[in-house]
């Protein structure tokens, strides 16, 4: 007689770790003071610091998350800091 064959756990599922939506600010760099909002009703994303009010606005398309907003802030600030270094 045969033996039955042992059927193989399935692997347990992976978890997702939820991305941020609150970050440091670029100006003041007060710790965990920008907070990225993403209204996908009319496509906008906002990303504003809760102590100096700085903020920065983009549009948004259904693939863009929070991490997108704030990392698209830094890199306009980078290129506006560039610009005024070649000027001079």
């Amino acid at each position: 007689m045969a033996r039955r064959k042992s059927r193989a756990k399935p692997e347990p599922k992976k978890k997702l770790q939820k991305l941020d939506k609150v970050f440091d600010c670029p100006f003041c760099n007060h710790h965990e003071g920008v907070e990225c909002f993403v209204d996908k009703k009319n496509w906008i994303g906002s990303a504003v610091c809760g102590v100096c009010q700085e903020g920065y606005n983009m549009k948004i398309n259904h693939l863009t998350e929070a991490i997108d907003i704030y990392s698209e802030w830094i890199d306009e600030c980078e290129r506006v800091n560039n610009a005024e270094e070649d000027s001079n």
